[in-house]
């Protein structure tokens, strides 16, 4: 199954970038009909994952994908997940 990954420890204190990062993997996945969306906030102090689940429960984006799974092995890893 194709996925895309986006990974934020780069730019994790720049806010306009993680959200402009966001926004252009989520169309990214809608173009492609890409079902699957990994996102690594890392770890640290739990703010950046924080901010990517604010980011995703916003309403104009919450109603473009079908569910977020948190990875039960992982806590700097969470999936996003469309249905086409």
């Amino acid at each position: 199954m194709a996925k895309l990954k986006l990974d934020l420890h780069e730019i994790f204190n720049k806010g306009k970038d993680i959200d402009r990062s966001l926004n252009e993997i989520i169309q990214e996945a809608i173009e492609k009909k890409i079902k699957l969306i990994e996102i690594i906030p890392g770890k640290g102090s739990g703010q950046l994952k924080k901010k990517v689940l604010r980011f995703l429960n916003q309403g104009h984006i919450k109603q473009l994908y079908h569910r977020i799974d948190k990875d039960s092995k992982n806590f700097g890893r969470l999936f996003v997940h469309f249905k086409f």
